[in-house]
């Protein structure tokens, strides 16, 4: 993407972090319901038998809405979350050039992705706490003399982000799980920046991609 068309080419991955949001978010929903199911008594089977009794469940318990649980924080977030990552990698890239123009190697777009992966984790996890809240709630509650009692009913992503901020220590609360969520964006970004650098060199027969087309 050149820095000429990078509004257009936000407003792209902006759409495509929506669609990717709204077809993938129930596959999300069932996952994080099955990882965070309570442990079934001695001789009881778990909550879920599986994927598809997830499904089966959440669509009788909670209708079709009930799929989409916590979808609405990432995607009221999705337009910051590509803002974010482009500008923070476009600051790194002005860093690292010697000169105004001047192509940047593969190494230095690793360097640059990562920057970027450090800066999007400040705001992906708080957004996938929420999410995972609303998620997981209906797994948790369980249900019979033995379940696990859920003490919580968020009603939305905001009542999710009031309570963590007044019971699990104000807003650092919201930042549980930093580290992993480092671990997943650092290494993620710095790889797929560093691929796409790499590829373009590839096409473009060496370090000056400039004649690549706007599409790149």
């Amino acid at each position: 993407m050149k820095d000429g068309g990078r509004s257009e080419g936000l407003n792209c991955w902006d759409y495509w972090g929506a669609a990717q949001l709204i077809v993938g978010h129930p596959f999300d929903t069932i996952k994080v319901k099955l990882q965070s199911q309570p442990a079934p008594q001695p001789g009881q089977p778990p909550k879920y038998a599986g994927a598809m009794d997830a499904v089966r469940q959440t669509l009788a318990a909670e209708g079709p809405r009930g799929l989409y649980k916590g979808m609405g924080a990432p995607l009221a977030t999705v337009a910051a979350f590509n803002a974010v990552l482009f500008t923070v990698r476009g600051q790194m890239e002005a860093l690292l050039r010697s000169q105004p123009g001047a192509p940047l190697t593969v190494s230095q777009q690793i360097v640059c992705g990562a920057g970027a992966g450090v800066a999007v984790s400040l705001l992906a996890c708080p957004t996938e706490l929420i999410k995972c809240r609303l998620q997981a709630q209906s797994a948790l509650a369980g249900s019979g003399p033995e379940a696990v009692a859920v003490a919580v009913k968020y009603g939305g992503p905001m009542d999710v982000a009031r309570h963590v901020i007044k019971s699990e220590g104000g807003m650092r609360g919201l930042f549980k799980g930093l580290v992993p969520t480092l671990g997943r964006e650092v290494p993620g970004n710095a790889i797929m920046f560093g691929v796409y650098e790499l590829l373009k060199q590839s096409l473009a027969g060496g370090q000056d991609t400039s004649q690549l087309g706007g599409a790149l």
